[in-house]
């Protein structure tokens, strides 16, 4: 990754013990999918008592669906099962910041938490776009902010880690 101007750069944010422990979960789950042909995006929703509620990886190489982003799908996993108030009490842990699509599933599952890896700033990056490039981008916090429910954002963090995925991934 080629050094950024800083003042482009999101602040990030330390970790506790619990969300770091998830978060580097979701990475793993990242590191999955890339290793099944997939862009590197890993999820999971864990409930306030600390039990797992769904996980998932980016699918949309193995199945050609442009909506199996990993948060998506692992809201399409919880919230059949999941009351809404439960879900209100979870953290959606993600490999990177949300899309616009996956915040808005967030936001209508009425998960009450997020905590991200890598941001959308430095992800560009990867893509070979240029730091300034972000003007047709929305950031998850946007979409948050619009909720009639609060949705706490942690993020972005442990950038190092949710970084290497991402190492040579994004070839044309």
């Amino acid at each position: 990754m080629s050094a950024a101007p800083t003042d482009l750069l999101p602040q990030v944010v330390a970790l506790d013990e619990r969300d770091g422990k998830y978060l580097r979960q979701a990475i793993e789950l990242a590191d999955k999918a890339r290793a099944r042909g997939n862009r590197p995006f890993g999820a999971l929703i864990v409930g306030a008592d600390g039990s797992v509620l769904a996980e998932a990886w980016n699918s949309t190489g193995e199945n050609g669906d442009c909506t199996a982003h990993a948060e998506t799908s692992a809201v399409r996993v919880a919230s059949p099962v999941h009351s809404r108030e439960a879900l209100a009490g979870a953290t959606l842990y993600s490999s990177a910041e949300p899309c616009v699509m996956c915040a808005g599933a967030i936001y209508w599952a009425n998960i009450g938490r997020v905590v991200y890896g890598i941001d959308a700033v430095r992800l560009r990056e990867f893509r070979g776009e240029r730091l300034e490039q972000r003007d047709a981008e929305l950031s998850c916090r946007d979409v948050f902010r619009s909720s009639p429910h609060p949705i706490e954002c942690v993020g972005p963090a442990l950038i190092t880690e949710s970084s290497a995925s991402h190492q040579g991934a994004w070839k044309a």
